[in-house]
C-alpha cells in the first residue's frame, strides 16, 4: 500500500461528503460501504462509490489514494460490493472483521474475477485487513500471509468499537487495555512485511485525546491512522510526524557513519553513543519516514 499517514473515511451513500473528502488534503480517502451506510442504502451507495472512482480516474489524479471499505465476508454482501467497485482507479479495499485465512483467500479470488471482468491487470487491487476481533488479533500473521494482495492492516482501536466489545475490555486515552492487541497486530504486520495503520478515534471534538492516542500509536510503531473528520487530519499528521530533533540527529548519524565506513570503520561514537550497522539502518528508516512527512 502507498505510504499514508491519514486515510479519511467518507460515507459511500453521500456524494457531497465523498467529494469534500477528496479535497481534504488526506493522503487517502476510504469510501465506506460498511458501517456508515444503512442496509437499505447499500445498492445505491455502491453506484455512488463507483461513480466517484470513475470520476477521479478520468481526471488522472494521483495525489490522493482511493480506497474502499467493503462489507465483511460474513454479511454475504462482499461479492456485490466488489463487482460494483473494482475498476480502474481503485487501489485498496479495506476488508472488515477479517478473521480466517479462508475469508482472505476467497476475497482475493473474488478480486481476481472482478479485475478480469473489468479488464484490469491482475493483482492491481490490494487488501488492507481490518483487525476487529479477538480471533482476528490471534490470526493476524496468517491472515496477512494468506494472499500477496494483503499489503496492510488496520486495527479497530476505536472506543466502543468491535474489538473492544469482543475483548470485553475497558478503554482509556492511556491505551493500556488495548496495548497487547495493538502490539500483537503491529508485530505480526511488520513480520509479514505489511504496512501497519491504527484505526478510528471516535471523539471528533477531543483533539487533545486524539493527539495523545496518536502519539502512543506512533511510539508503538504504527505509521498512520484513519480519521473520520477532516479536522482530525492535521493533528494526526503532527502526532505521527518524525520530530525535527530526530531528523537532525539521524541525519548526523548517517553522515558520520557513511564517512567512517569509507575508511573501513563500521563502529563509531556519535556524541558518546555507539553507532554500528544496526543503528545506521534504524537512522535511514527514520529519515525515510521523515521524507513522507514533507510531501
Amino acid at each position: 500500500m502507498r505510504p499514508v499517514r491519514t486515510a479519511l473515511f467518507a460515507p459511500g451513500s453521500n456524494s457531497r461528503v465523498m467529494n469534500k473528502a477528496l479535497e481534504s488534503g488526506a493522503d487517502a480517502v476510504i469510501l465506506d460501504l460498511e458501517d456508515s451506510v444503512a442496509l437499505s442504502a447499500k445498492p445505491e451507495a455502491r453506484k455512488l462509490v463507483a461513480g466517484v472512482i470513475d470520476a477521479v480516474a478520468a481526471q488522472h489524479k494521483t495525489g490522493t489514494g482511493i480506497f474502499v471499505r467493503t462489507n465483511a465476508p460474513a454479511t454475504g454482501m462482499l461479492d456485490d460490493d466488489l463487482r460494483a467497485i473494482v475498476r480502474a482507479g481503485l487501489e485498496v479495499i479495506f476488508l472488515p472483521k477479517a478473521e480466517t485465512v479462508e475469508e482472505v483467500r476467497n476475497c482475493a479470488a473474488m478480486l481476481d474475477r472482478c479485475e478480469a471482468a473489468s479488464g484490469m491487470k491482475a493483482g492491481t487491487v490490494e487488501i488492507c485487513l481490518m483487525i476487529e476481533s479477538a480471533l482476528g488479533v490471534r490470526n493476524c500473521y496468517d491472515l496477512i500471509k494468506a494472499s500477496p494482495r494483503v499489503t496492510a492492516t488496520c486495527i479497530g482501536s476505536a472506543r466502543d468499537g468491535d474489538l473492544q466489545t469482543d475483548l470485553g475490555c475497558a478503554w482509556s486515552p492511556e491505551g493500556t487495555e488495548l496495548l497487547y492487541a495493538k502490539s500483537k497486530v503491529l508485530c505480526d504486520t511488520r513480520a509479514a512485511g505489511a504496512y501497519p495503520l491504527d484505526g478510528v478515534f471516535g471523539d471528533i471534538n477531543d483533539e487533545a485525546a486524539l493527539i495523545k492516542d496518536s502519539i502512543l500509536s506512533a511510539r508503538l510503531g504504527f505509521l498512520g491512522r484513519t480519521p473520520i473528520h477532516p479536522k482530525q487530519i492535521t493533528p494526526v499528521r503532527k502526532a505521527y510526524a518524525v520530530p525535527e530533533a530526530e531528523v537532525v540527529w539521524y541525519t548526523r548519524v548517517v553522515n558520520e557513519f557513511e564517512a567512517a565506513e569509507k575508511t573501513g570503520v563500521a563502529a563509531i561514537a556519535v556524541e558518546g553513543k555507539l553507532v554500528d550497522y544496526a543503528m545506521y539502518q534504524r537512522a535511514k528508516r527514520v529519515l525515510a519516514l521523515a521524507a513522507l512527512d514533507k510531501r
